[in-house]
């Protein structure tokens, strides 16, 4: 169970932590006293000082009484009310969550104020250089350093996203309660929004009341990035130029990036059969969608910023080029208009824009015709938007009341009811709707746009168009008056219809512009930038309507489909800056552009696709039984490597246009569809879980470019990107033993070979799982196995030659190889990590890694640090031989004690389920998969997150340690503590996996698990639940052993006593737990119960800073 505030647990000091503890804690109080009254809180803080007690007896070692304390605590809150217990478990599952943000907030300041902080770039740096690393090595290879953080949806984020903005916005709070030179009215004011949020947050329901679609996962990561990540990567790449230069000479280059980022979320289909191949193309869209409004926000500002004359002659011939275009001459126009759009008062813009427009049409509004007049109270229908080609809106007469005032005067429901007017842009066709589908068309109705613009001479004299009387002509027929009232939803929409037409474009573009001799200066950046802009617009319109599943026929000149068409102007941009003696603006705002479009590209996160190999095996089944040619999976492997080699060497495509399949099949052959629709410049890799032979790998090559080949043909021009990276995922404890010579057998073979040379230039990427392999065989056998894994298969690699990067599934619990980010590279075999690394971020690890810019930028430089001196220095190997032995030694009594308690103790299943929560889990809506992969009650087909979340709750954490005592204490017994000891000081590896163990030793608490089995468990199976407790005190007392400490976390104090910190109130949840589900046990239809259980699972979550 990984604690957010390990990688830098040291550098804390407890006072300002139990000073913003202590304001929190109080103002809950506070608000609990008025919201449940001053009689039910004096039982709150009975319970909390019971409990405070017991701890205190029992850290003196006075076991005696802390009993007696902890068995008056139980007996109290066995006579709550269903009530009481439903109000006890929210308010002290709040009080947990507001300690989680004040150790949050704690590590933001520390990092902050620390005039030395380890593990940045600038220690690290200094590092290398100091121990021999020439600065040129050094500098290339940061530059050369490729890290994916894959984001996933992996279901351990338990709290709602509203109560995630709230607690950001506490955070928030006491930041700004560090201010110096706040006033005591400051102050003041400042609790009150303090008061303000916990008083929200209790009256929030803390529930999720119905399951998220794969789209609404996709909606919270992509939310990540616009809330955190999008301000902390320029930060980050700053530091990490900063440190380059101050220790090389030259800063990190403009369009280099250390650390990119992926997802999962939307294209991991493994046992999820609500992420379809729709989801998938509709969640890679939206991607993009979003990073194109994220650029349109950045370069409106950049426009407003830059706006000196003083250019390069390639900028100005740029901004000439843009100018003579005829369509584009308002990007000129809104370019003059720049400071004003953003400096005047909202309200008041769209006032002078309306009142504007009004007097520009007024004469034509006069004499309105009978069949012209139409009520602006009435809504626009889908039936008028599908006929706006025929007939244009009509335009207000007159100003509405109170126009004149701007938007940040009080308005009903806080909001301003003038919605601002944009600029319409110029060469947009209008949305034309015929037979219920949309289609970009110029208006049969409307001048043609080529003929209507104006243009620019060679002289620099502007010609209208020779249509310009006509479309005011039209206009006349087109406009009418209003009634008196309307809403300011109805005027938006008649805002947008005018702006969206020619005609309002037309006589609204001669209101604007000035006339030829009145303009001044160009002002190249801004013009170069409105075209950027215009073109964002374009591509955004374009994504929506992908989206909507409307056709969209734009010209591929007007809109962005990769970064370079985006970073080609900005470059320039920058050039011409630097070339003009601007250098300090250039590396400000449009430096922080470019390396986002560096960074996160037109598509933010490039999605993978995840499959179970079965299901490809089940495709190519059906296929080659439809073509008579047997059953693929009753094959043996050469044979399949045969037919699949034979079927890749080949030009035709293999499935039939005719072939009809099973739904199951189908989707995936239609997600094969979309990838290859989508191609690898929105998609990352293909990832096949369960992965055990080379012809599973070779499976799907086949069948994407089977699809390549078929979309292709459709198209009638090659497939948008290139192939995708197909990588197998080894997880269990025998595909980890056999990955290597799947890799050698899959080199072997010379398309493969020449494909990974010709299409991935010679790299290989191979996964590696950490929950499945941690719950087939217990987590000290599974990381022995995936340590020599990584080797075999970085062997296998070399041996032909290709280069290797290893994918890393990390969960956020040890028990799914979780574990500070730093201790978890250093302890990567030599050779593993050169300088590429992908891994996956899941869950609460998210909000917890990435959820403030400021943890961002600290984990974002701990990845890069760790990664570049795994790569420069890296681990040392086992010394000697006989260290591998006792590795081998250690690991098979593990595994053996292990798999004989959970696989072969025929109690241990019903003991799981009665001792744990594991089955209400489900109730909790965190995820959109299933909580098992099959439908069986076994321990193999449940997922490792409900069986590693199951054991967190109880605090006995048991899936993180079991196996491990035995394991040791073998050792130690045959005489090899020495060796041991030994181990533990000189190997990285041996190391971290020891003192892994440690801290989940530490919070693991044997009274709390002993309280779930005395009052849950039958008494025929508590003789089991006694041996286990047993097991954990062996494995506490030979992690003591080796480690050479006297007491359990002795080398992290910092973290016991953050963890002690929490326990008078996570104990009490805890023992209210055991209570709620002995009731829900005996009326497990009672689903006001149900609710007070899931409220106590979010708290000892949130005790536990952990959940699966």
């Amino acid at each position: 169970m990984t604690d957010i505030t390990d990688d830098i647990a040291e550098e804390i000091s407890f006072q300002s932590f139990e000073d913003d503890c202590r304001l929190l804690g109080s103002l809950l109080n506070d608000v609990l006293q008025r919201e449940v009254g001053n009689q039910f809180m004096e039982k709150v803080e009975r319970k909390r000082v019971l409990a405070q007690s017991a701890c205190n007896m029992r850290m003196a070692g006075i076991e005696d009484t802390a009993e007696l304390l902890e068995k008056q605590m139980a007996s109290e809150i066995s006579k709550t009310t269903l009530e009481e217990a439903l109000t006890l478990a929210r308010a002290f599952s709040h009080y947990l969550n507001l300690m989680g943000i004040a150790e949050t907030h704690h590590r933001v300041r520390k990092a902050r104020n620390a005039a030395h902080l380890s593990k940045s770039c600038e220690d690290v740096f200094n590092q290398l250089i100091q121990g021999g690393v020439p600065p040129e090595e050094l500098y290339n290879t940061v530059c050369k350093q490729e890290v994916e953080i894959v984001l996933t949806a992996h279901p351990t984020q338990i709290n709602r996203r509203t109560l995630q903005y709230k607690h950001i916005r506490i955070a928030h709070l006491l930041e700004y309660n560090e201010r110096p030179d706040l006033s005591h009215e400051d102050r003041e004011m400042l609790i009150e929004d303090l008061v303000r949020e916990i008083t929200a947050i209790w009256q929030t329901d803390e529930l999720r009341r119905q399951k998220p679609t794969p789209v609404d996962e996709a909606r919270a990561g992509l939310h990540i990035v616009e809330q955190s990540l999008w301000k902390a990567v320029p930060h980050y790449l700053r530091r990490v130029s900063n440190a380059l230069k101050k220790h090389t000479g030259q800063p990190l280059p403009l369009t280099c990036t250390p650390i990119k980022f992926g997802s999962w979320i939307g294209g991991d289909r493994d046992g999820n059969p609500s992420v379809t191949a729709k989801v998938t193309r509709d969640v890679s869209l939206l991607s993009r969608w979003m990073a194109i409004d994220l650029y349109i926000r950045e370069v409106d500002s950049l426009r407003f910023e830059l706006s000196m004359n003083r250019c390069s002659d390639r900028l100005s011939r740029l901004a000439h080029e843009i100018l003579t275009k005829g369509s584009n001459i308002n990007i000129y126009i809104s370019s003059k208009l720049m400071a004003s759009r953003i400096w005047v008062a909202r309200g008041l813009l769209d006032a002078v824009m309306v009142l504007s427009i009004a007097l520009a049409v007024k004469p034509l509004l006069e004499t309105p015709s009978e069949d012209q007049h139409e009520s602006w109270s009435q809504p626009l229908n889908r039936n008028q938007l599908k006929h706006s080609n025929q007939r244009a809106p009509a335009l207000p007469t007159q100003l509405p009341a109170g126009a004149d005032l701007p938007s940040c005067t009080e308005c009903k429901d806080g909001e301003s009811q003038y919605p601002i007017l944009e600029f319409p842009g110029t060469g947009y066709l209008p949305l034309s709707h015929q037979d219920g589908q949309g289609s970009l068309s110029s208006d049969s109705s409307f001048p043609d746009s080529s003929q209507n613009s104006n243009k620019i001479d060679r002289n620099g004299n502007v010609a209208t168009g020779s249509n310009s009387l006509a479309s005011s002509s039209n206009l006349q027929s087109a406009v009418s008056p209003r009634s008196a009232s309307f809403s300011s939803s109805q005027l938006l929409a008649q805002r947008k219809l005018f702006a969206e037409s020619q005609i309002g474009r037309s006589s609204f573009q001669k209101l604007l512009e000035p006339s030829l001799p009145q303009l001044p200066g160009i002002t190249p950046y801004r013009i170069v930038l409105g075209s950027v802009n215009e073109t964002l617009m374009k591509t955004r319109r374009r994504l929506e309507l992908l989206l909507e599943d409307l056709p969209c026929d734009h010209d591929p000149q007007d809109y962005y489909e990769t970064s370079d068409q985006l970073l080609e102007p900005l470059l320039i941009c920058y050039e011409s800056l630097q070339a003009s003696g601007l250098g300090i603006l250039a590396d400000g705002r449009l430096a922080d552009l470019i390396r986002r479009v560096a960074t996160f590209g037109t598509i933010l996160m490039k999605l993978d696709l995840r499959q179970e190999s079965g299901r490809h095996a089940e495709t190519l089944d059906a296929i080659t039984e439809y073509l008579d040619m047997g059953i693929y999976s009753e094959w043996d492997e050469e044979r399949k490597l045969d037919f699949l080699t034979r079927e890749l060497k080949g030009k035709r495509p293999l499935v039939p246009p005719t072939i009809e399949v099973s739904p199951y099949v189908k989707e995936v052959l239609d997600t094969f569809r979309v990838a290859a629709e989508l191609g690898s410049d929105s998609l990352g890799a293909y990832v096949i879980s369960m992965a055990s032979n080379a012809s599973d790998v070779l499976a799907v090559e086949l069948l994407q470019k089977d699809a390549r080949l078929a979309i292709s043909g459709e198209l009638g021009r090659p497939c948008p990107g290139g192939t995708l990276r197909v990588v197998p995922l080894f997880e269990t404890v025998k595909d980890l033993r056999g990955a290597g010579s799947v890799i050698r057998k899959l080199l072997s073979i010379d398309w493969y070979r020449e494909h990974i040379i010709r299409n991935h230039n010679g790299h290989q990427e191979v996964m590696v799982g950490y929950s499945d392999s941690g719950k087939d065989a217990g987590r000290f056998t599974a990381a022995w196995e995936l340590y020599k894994a990584q080797e075999d298969v970085v062997a296998a690699c070399n041996e032909y030659g290709i280069k290797i990067t290893l994918f890393h599934g990390r969960g956020g619990s040890i028990g799914r190889g979780g574990g500070p980010t730093y201790l978890a590279i250093q302890s990567q075999p030599p050779g593993s990590v050169m300088g590429t690394l992908r891994s996956t971020e899941q869950g609460e690890m998210v909000q917890a890694k990435f959820g403030l810019p400021q943890t961002a930028v600290r984990q974002l430089e701990i990845y890069t640090t760790a990664v570049l001196l795994a790569t420069l220095r890296p681990p040392l190997p086992p010394r000697e031989e006989k260290w591998r032995y006792l590795m081998e030694e250690i690991s098979k009594i593990s595994c053996h004690t292990y798999r004989s308690t959970v696989y072969d103790n025929p109690e241990f299943l019903a003991y799981f389920h009665e001792a744990t929560p594991q089955a209400e889990l489900g109730f909790l809506n965190i995820g959109s998969r299933p909580t098992r992969r099959k439908s069986s009650t076994g321990i193999g087909h449940l997922r490792a997150i409900p069986w590693v979340f199951a054991w967190t709750q109880t605090r006995f954490v048991l899936p993180s340690w079991l196996g491990v005592g035995a394991g040791l204490k073998g050792a130690c017994e045959k005489g090899y503590t020495e060796d041991l000891k030994a181990m533990y000081k000189e190997w990285p590896f041996f190391q971290s996996t020891i003192d892994l163990i440690e801290m989940v030793v530490g919070k693991a608490d044997i009274p709390i698990a002993k309280h779930y089995d005395e009052v849950l468990v039958s008494e025929s199976r508590r003789e089991l639940g006694a041996e286990l407790r047993s097991e954990l005190l062996t494995t506490e007392k030979f992690v003591l052993v080796v480690s050479g400490h006297e007491k359990i976390s002795e080398n992290n104090r910092s973290l016991r006593r953050l963890i002690e910190s929490r326990l008078p109130y996570l104990n009490p949840i805890n023992m209210l737990q055991v209570e709620i589900l002995k009731r829900l046990r005996c009326d497990d239809g009672n689903h006001k119960l149900r609710d007070a259980l899931l409220i106590t699972i979010n708290g000892i979550a949130a005790g536990m800073r952990n959940t699966g």
